[in-house]
């Protein structure tokens, strides 16, 4: 393990949901230079190793996370981009139960939950471009 992938790995703990920018800023204040050339390296790597999760909600940049021993889903406020860990439903959910699996042997499902967080619920703030593409939104309606 390097010193840029340990950089890279403390800043991924230490801000859960940060970008591969917010990644570089915090090890370059730990490490001084580090080349995002460097951080996108590290990221793959240590994602390649399952030492971190990268997700990827429609219309954002990847975001990366140190939560990977579950299997956990997302809410991301549609309005301020706030990202949240929301845990697996348990009990009967149908929903991360394919219809048909169509041969496959699933062991994990990706769900991620849109809306307005709690504070943009208070300020009234409406939706912007943060919003996935209505066409996304609405084939994934259909298919839930």
């Amino acid at each position: 393990m390097t010193a840029q992938r340990l950089a890279v790995l403390r800043a991924v703990s230490s801000q859960p949901h940060v970008t591969a920018d917010g990644v570089a800023e915090v090890a370059e204040v730990e490490i001084g230079a580090i080349s995002r050339q460097a951080v996108y390296d590290a990221l793959s790597v240590l994602v390649e190793k399952g030492l971190i999760r990268r997700i990827q909600p429609v219309g954002s940049p990847a975001l990366y996370e140190d939560r990977v021993d579950d299997n956990h889903h997302h809410v991301i406020c549609r309005i301020c981009g706030r990202v949240a860990d929301v845990d697996c439903a348990v009990g009967f959910t149908p929903c991360l139960t394919a219809a048909n699996d169509l041969g496959y042997e699933i062991d994990e499902a990706e769900v991620v939950y849109w809306g307005r967080c709690p504070q943009c619920q208070v300020e009234g703030r409406l939706s912007t471009r943060l919003d996935p593409p209505t066409d996304r939104r609405q084939s994934q309606r259909r298919t839930v």
